[in-house]
């Protein structure tokens, strides 16, 4: 039988009270803690432009999110952001997610609008600002002087909440040692979390180590979960 399951109070770490209603499940540890610091009182009167990055999967368009919610800023994402008129979004805090996708113009457009009274401007890539191929010499110049904070993959008790929470919104209860089994044997993002919890899910049986062994062996056969 399936049963409902949150995020246990264990799982939630001590900065996690900081962060605003919409963060709920969302758990801060040392792989994302330099982040989630740095935003926690930016922008501040300054304003100006920040980056986060780092892998596939680690959760940065998540905390960009719950950073837009605090702050009410306009979110945007890769080249869409060319479809906005930078008139409207002169003095509000800014989101661009994606933001190595946007193309020269718009980037230089939006960091400028990040120095205006009132503005800012958090990107959210895989690699830094300082690493991206660009064309024209003043966005380079910008780009350089971006302040960028990393982020790193899931480490245990991220991943773990990631699990939990893939496997609450099925209604389903592992067997207390299927998730510290899995911890060792997925690729550590939120993508393998999910895609793990679907194929255990679609067993319809009950979530052991032995079915999680046989989700596992199933993914790996097709390339799945360690990409």
């Amino acid at each position: 039988m399936r049963h409902s399951s949150n995020i246990t109070d264990q799982m939630r770490l001590p900065l996690q009270r900081d962060l605003p209603e919409g963060a709920e499940g969302f758990v801060v540890s040392d792989c994302n803690r330099v982040a989630v610091e740095a935003l926690a009182d930016w922008p501040n009167l300054i304003g100006g432009v920040m980056a986060v990055c780092g892998p596939a999967g680690c959760g940065k368009s998540r905390l960009g999110q719950i950073w837009a919610e605090r702050v009410g800023a306009v979110a945007l994402h890769g080249a869409e952001a060319a479809l906005i008129d930078p008139l409207e979004l002169e003095g509000r805090p800014l989101l661009l997610d994606r933001a190595m996708d946007a193309d020269d113009e718009t980037l230089f457009h939006l960091i400028n609008l990040a120095q205006a009274t009132g503005g800012s401007l958090l990107l959210i890539s895989r690699p830094a600002p300082s690493a991206w191929a660009v064309t024209l010499p003043d966005l380079r110049s910008r780009l350089d002087a971006v302040i960028s904070v990393p982020m790193e993959a899931p480490d245990d008790a991220v991943l773990s909440a990631m699990l939990e929470a893939r496997f609450a919104e099925r209604g389903i209860r592992p067997q207390k040692d299927v998730i510290p089994w899995l911890l060792r044997r997925i690729d550590r993002s939120a993508a393998a979390a999910a895609e793990v919890v679907e194929r255990l899910d679609a067993l319809h049986r009950p979530v052991t180590r032995a079915l999680a062994r046989e989700a596992v062996d199933g993914a790996t056969t097709s390339g799945e979960l360690f990409e």
